[in-house]
C-alpha cells in the first residue's frame, strides 16, 4: 500500500478582501500562521433518572489567526488595524492557501470571514541584535471553513 503523501507547512499564501484598490490581493510572505483552530462547547446532560450523563454540541468559537512577517515599509495591514482604532468597523473575509512543493499546486485552502486586526504587535528592536525585525498582527474571525475540492 503506498504511503499518503505529506506537506510541508512553510508554503502558503494569505489573501484579504480590500487591502489593495483592486479588492483582492495576496498579502506580504509571512514567516508564521497560527490559531486556525475551533471548538465546540460541550453540553452536558441527563434525561429522568439516567444514570449516564449525555453530551450534545453546543456553539462552535473560532480562535483568532495569528500572522508573522518581517517588517517592511508596506502599511497594508496597518492601514486596516488604524481603522479599528479610529472606530471604523472594517471586517473582511480572506483565505489561507497551502501549496505544494512546486508553489502553483493548491494543497487546502481555508477562508474566513468577518476577520478584523484586534491586534498588532511592533517588532522588537535590539541594536545589539542582528535579528530580522518581525511584526505581528492577530485577526479576530467569526467563522473559518475549510474549501473542499
Amino acid at each position: 500500500m503506498p504511503t499518503e503523501e505529506l506537506f510541508g507547512g512553510y508554503n502558503f499564501l494569505l489573501e484579504v478582501s480590500g487591502i489593495t484598490p483592486d479588492q483582492k490581493t495576496i498579502v506580504g510572505g509571512f514567516k508564521t500562521m497560527s490559531g486556525m483552530d475551533s471548538e465546540t462547547e460541550v453540553i452536558e446532560f441527563k434525561q429522568g433518572n439516567d444514570k449516564v450523563v449525555r453530551k450534545k454540541p453546543g456553539r462552535t468559537t473560532y480562535a483568532n489567526i495569528v500572522l508573522e512577517r518581517g517588517f517592511t515599509a508596506s502599511n497594508d495591514l496597518w492601514t486596516w488595524r488604524k481603522n479599528i482604532e479610529d472606530g471604523i468597523i472594517d471586517r473582511r473575509s480572506g483565505t489561507i492557501t497551502v501549496l505544494d512543493q512546486d508553489l502553483t499546486t493548491i494543497v487546502a485552502q481555508y477562508n474566513f470571514y468577518e476577520g478584523w486586526p484586534c491586534k498588532w504587535y511592533v517588532p522588537e528592536l535590539d541594536s545589539d541584535q542582528s535579528a530580522m525585525a518581525i511584526e505581528k498582527v492577530e485577526i479576530a474571525v467569526e467563522k473559518i471553513e475549510r474549501v473542499l475540492k
